[in-house]
């Protein structure tokens, strides 16, 4: 009996190759649509997230295509608990969430394989960029995707050794360029999609503007200070805020000046000048070792704290069963409370965490 796969199928082109790659090995098939997010709680059209109509109609046509089974499963509820609150309370909390992180975390993966299960289904296959491989101990690895400018081992760290055990990822060999063109030769009407670039539930970007809309709370104006507390201005609520950050700030200094830190206990943004945003070492909890079920001692790594940011050369220890503390052998620029560190030894992804304030 062959074994049955289900495909995580968004309506893009990466999941739809995905499919057509797990068919054209002669395997069972059948494909999900996640519904994460009803746009009509915070009043937006439903033709601007990942989870509209429009992308469920393209991941049917690619089915359909393919001869595969599809069904729409709708997880909005455990979507708004795990991601859109937790999201909002660290952006309340002084914090910069990574809400993608989350949702793979807490919805995809163990929604799929419930769902794997129900289906009889041995795997799961998504379209992400990574590339899984068991090592000769039998340890599940998490590897970077052959194409470097698309790896996405970032978001994935937090999947554990029985969810990388069942799940299979198509294009972690591939180019995008080799994607498109998979999906140009099978007459994908999505074969030009564009990727999509913002969190789905806030596709316009403004964080602050969703926040306030779903939560129906209009965010505490309070105090920007400098180092020494010396009130500089008003600010427009902490949500508004995030370390690094330049434009948008509303002070009149003279120079260049970056919120520095975020101090939710008295309302207030603290302001600096840019040399006061590197610091060498972090700490981070809510761990998860991937290549290694503990780190014993002391470990050289790349450390990587920032999505769109290149890893730096780090030491790192465990300092606890849930923490790791992380030093840098240069400072690194504006290592931010809320953001995921993830621990890389060359192409294998030793785990990761939640970075402290």
């Amino acid at each position: 009996m062959k074994d049955r796969i289900l495909v995580a199928m968004s309506g893009g082109v990466d999941s739809s190759v995905a499919a057509y790659l797990i068919k054209s090995q002669g395997l069972d098939a059948v494909g999900v649509t996640l519904k994460l997010f009803s746009n009509e709680d915070i009043e937006l059209d439903r033709d601007k997230t990942c989870c509209s109509l429009s992308d469920a109609e393209d991941a049917r046509s690619v089915a359909t295509r393919l001869g595969m089974e599809h069904h729409v499963f709708n997880f909005s509820d455990g979507f708004k608990e795990n991601v859109i609150d937790r999201f909002i309370d660290t952006y309340k909390s002084g914090g910069t969430p990574n809400p993608c992180i989350d949702c793979n975390r807490f919805i995809k993966w163990r929604q799929l394989l419930t769902r794997a299960d129900l289906m009889e289904c041995s795997h799961i296959a998504t379209g992400h960029y990574a590339r899984i491989r068991q090592s000769e101990s039998g340890r599940m690895l998490l590897m970077r995707s052959a194409d470097p400018t698309k790896d996405q081992t970032y978001v994935l760290w937090a999947l554990t050794q029985e969810q990388l055990a069942r799940t299979i990822l198509p294009l972690g060999g591939m180019t995008k360029d080799e994607v498109r063109e998979i999906a140009e030769s099978q007459g994908f009407l999505n074969a030009d999609k564009p990727d999509s670039q913002d969190i789905c539930f806030v596709p316009d970007g403004d964080y602050a503007g969703f926040i306030e809309r779903y939560t129906g709370e209009i965010p505490k104006p309070g105090d920007f200070i400098d180092a020494d507390g010396n009130v500089l201005g008003r600010h427009r609520g902490i949500i508004r805020y995030t370390v690094g950050q330049r434009k948008g700030l509303g002070l009149a200094m003279g120079r260049p000046v970056f919120v520095t830190g975020i101090r939710p206990a008295d309302n207030t943004v603290v302001i600096g000048d840019e040399p006061a945003l590197f610091r060498r070492e972090l700490t981070a909890h809510d761990i998860n070792l991937i290549a290694a079920a503990r780190i014993d001692s002391p470990m050289r790594v790349s450390a990587k704290i920032r999505y769109g940011k290149r890893e730096a050369p780090a030491t790192v220890e465990q300092t606890g069963e849930d923490s790791l503390r992380v030093v840098f052998d240069e400072p690194q620029r504006a290592i931010t409370r809320g953001q995921s560190l993830v621990l890389y030894d060359g192409d294998v992804v030793i785990g990761g965490g939640i970075i402290d304030g």
